[in-house]
């Protein structure tokens, strides 16, 4: 390793780190000393990565402040150093610090805010394909359709919430005030996924969300519909199981079809 590329390693280590021993490859500037003038390097770094988080999470932003947010931004920067090039995915674990750091464990509507928005921006950053029509399920013949398995569209993900953290990012992202953190009496379902190419979410009632998570991982539709009778009127759970299905389709939450040769 060349004298340069070691500097650098130590340069790097000294910002990632905290590590002052890169301190005696540095000198004085007739001004000021050298901790000082690296100093301003970890601010620099430090600041970057605020203002990364910041975009990633835009309305968690707004909902705690530009001083809140900075100081959770900092407390998470100073627990998970950088381990990717890509800024994009630095904040990965921001949901999972959220919930496990005081103080703000004891604000589950914090971490959840963030997963929703993580959610979304990863959908968003899901991988492209064709989606399943109408049409290329209208090939199949009804004796077959038990026996269809469905591949969710790569965008697609689920979501359980305890708190009203869906309500609080839809009004700010109308730029309207949030009602108070609350938890509902049950918990929110949601379905997050990319249509076209908008991130967005819907809630589910208890039982699409059932069938939905079944189907992701892959029982056949005529096994599904057999769960959607546990649920509700058994003579009607085939027609309910084609609704979910169809609305799935139309709103591109599925990528394929297969098991009905």
């Amino acid at each position: 390793m060349s004298d340069f590329a070691r500097q650098q390693g130590e340069f790097q280590r000294g910002i990632l780190a905290s590590d002052d021993s890169v301190l005696a490859e540095l000198l004085d500037s007739p001004k000021e000393k050298r901790e000082t003038l690296f100093a301003v390097y970890r601010h620099a770094y430090s600041a970057r990565l605020v203002e990364a988080m910041r975009s990633e999470h835009e309305l968690l932003h707004a909902y705690l402040g530009d001083e809140a947010f900075d100081q959770m931004a900092r407390a998470y920067i100073a627990s998970h150093p950088s381990q990717n090039a890509n800024l994009r995915w630095f904040s990965t674990a921001l949901p999972d610090f959220l919930r496990s750091t005081k103080p703000y464990r004891g604000h589950p509507v914090i971490s959840e805010l963030a997963a929703l928005e993580k959610a979304l921006n990863d959908a968003f950053d899901a991988q492209d394909c064709e989606v399943l029509t109408l049409a290329a399920m209208a090939g199949f013949v009804p004796e077959r359709w038990n026996d269809l398995r469905f591949r969710p569209h790569p965008s697609a993900a689920r979501l359980d919430l305890s708190t009203n953290a869906s309500t609080i990012w839809l009004a700010l992202k109308s730029e309207e005030t949030p009602p108070e953190a609350g938890a509902p009496a049950e918990p929110c379902r949601l379905l997050i996924w990319r249509q076209d190419v908008t991130p967005m979410f819907r809630e589910l009632a208890p039982e699409e969300a059932m069938m939905w998570d079944e189907a992701a991982s892959g029982i056949p539709f005529g096994v599904l519909c057999s769960m959607l009778a546990t649920y509700d009127d058994p003579d009607g759970a085939a027609a309910r199981g084609a609704g979910y299905l169809h609305s799935w389709i139309t709103a591109g939450l599925l990528a394929g079809v297969f098991g009905g040769d």
